[in-house]
């Protein structure tokens, strides 16, 4: 009996590594097509002219949390196992491969409301006349044969000197919106001039008790402390043959507003979150937080952390922790802002009572929740290790400024590398600490 049991082990054991050798070949297949035909770095641009149904929306969510449901059960009977010394390796596996597939859904149905938005915004593919069509013409025959009418060149001045339509420069700023997640929760202000300071209020005054025919002497007065965002330059340079213009009936704005959005949001999501200023970039939220390059930069002070309660780990504690120490006015639009990999770990968190904290969207529209409050899944956040700020949590509408100054300029460039015509697309945008009292960082330690 024991000999049979040992065979139907060795036998199983044979067909995992067989299933696993299959794997292994169809991810190798795909790795190698895909080095066949890199894909192109940066965000992939949203195409809004056949958004998604509900029915789609609805499948996809409804498969979300058929997985979640299936990996809460396979993950409790791999703490079960632990618990009573029969760890097992394949199970454990199972769990991580289920773990994965849910952060694919879940990738799925955020692209979907994204697609979803995107449609609305851009009245859903109708195919209705621009606002600006006149204009619009113009910057075609610009575009293809370097014509350029004066008379319509109403953004010399007053929008920043650039050749572009009104609604060009709208539809670009409004899909960046889109695809770039700190544009979507930041605070992002408009200015025309070089620069934009805010003036914060450090408080201060003073007050006493007095009698009826006391002497009032005079009180302390609250000090003020300006601070400037200062916006930077971003680029991007795309080129198409003369031939192509002159031949393709393409819409050339929509494919030019995609080029920009690619570079552009590739840049700014990586500024927003980690930049140094170097080069007037945008000095990044991650700066600011306790022991950052601009930890001393803002007049009230640097964004406080919150201990992971281990070494290279997350408790469920710390993320309690770190909920409760914003102060309960900051929480009403508070959320976490984490990459894929740490997600994965919060997700198979627990409370207290038995309940994960991470929770898969139940409605169309709605993001993953970890705690009850909204999760954004941002690329940048660091890795969890040791010493790293892997979590942020708070209201980024009040905590950070984006700076956009107005206007995109395009300049058309058929000289430099014939036969292709450059179109050379600039953007001044900024971005810096808000205020720091309505974040919190986790930092991956003990303390």
């Amino acid at each position: 009996m024991k000999k049979s049991l040992i065979a139907l082990a060795a036998v199983a054991a044979l067909a995992t590594m067989a299933v696993s050798a299959a794997e292994a070949s169809a991810l190798k297949a795909v790795a190698e097509k895909a080095a066949a035909k890199p894909v192109p770095r940066g965000l992939i641009a949203v195409r809004a002219d056949t958004p998604p149904g509900p029915g789609e929306v609805k499948a996809a969510v409804e498969a979300l949390n058929q997985a979640f449901a299936t990996f809460k059960a396979e993950h409790t009977a791999q703490l079960e196992a632990v618990k009573k010394g029969n760890a097992d390796a394949l199970q454990a596996l199972k769990v991580d491969r289920i773990n994965a597939d849910i952060g694919t859904l879940q990738k799925s149905v955020d692209d979907l409301n994204v697609k979803l938005a995107a449609g609305q915004m851009n009245g859903g593919g109708n195919g209705s006349r621009v606002k600006d069509a006149e204009y619009t013409d113009s910057f075609q025959a610009h575009m293809k044969r370097g014509d350029v009418q004066a008379a319509l060149n109403k953004g010399v001045a007053t929008e920043g000197g650039y050749l572009a339509p009104v609604e060009w420069d709208r539809t670009i700023t409004d899909r960046l919106v889109q695809v770039s997640p700190m544009r979507g929760i930041c605070a992002v202000q408009t200015i025309s001039g070089a620069g934009f300071t805010k003036l914060f209020n450090n408080r201060g005054t003073t007050s006493g008790w007095v009698g009826e025919t006391t002497a009032r002497p005079q009180t302390n007065t609250p000090t003020i402390s300006p601070l400037t965002y200062k916006p930077g330059e971003i680029y991007a340079n795309p080129a198409a043959t003369q031939q192509m213009l002159d031949d393709s009936e393409i819409n050339l704005e929509q494919w030019l507003a995609g080029e920009v959005e690619v570079e552009f949001a590739y840049q700014e999501g990586l500024a927003f979150l980690s930049g140094t200023g170097a080069n007037d970039r945008p000095n990044g939220v991650l700066t600011y937080v306790t022991g950052g390059a601009n930890a001393a930069a803002h007049p009230w002070g640097d964004i406080k952390t919150v201990g992971s309660g281990a070494v290279g780990a997350i408790t469920s504690d710390a993320i309690q922790d770190l909920i409760y120490a914003l102060p309960s006015e900051y929480t009403a639009g508070a959320r976490f802002v984490l990459n894929r990999s740490t997600q994965g770990l919060v997700r198979k968190l627990k409370d207290g009572q038995g309940n994960y904290l991470w929770q898969p969207s139940f409605v169309a529209g709605q993001p993953a929740t970890i705690g009850g409050y909204p999760t954004t899944e941002m690329a940048g956040m660091p890795n969890v290790a040791a010493n790293a700020k892997s979590i942020l949590f708070g209201d980024f509408k009040r905590g950070y400024l984006i700076v956009d100054r107005t206007g995109v300029r395009v300049l058309r460039d058929p000289f430099t590398n014939k036969p292709y015509v450059h179109f050379y697309t600039t953007k001044r945008v900024g971005g810096g600490l808000l205020n720091p009292d309505v974040l919190k960082a986790m930092n991956v330690n003990a303390s």
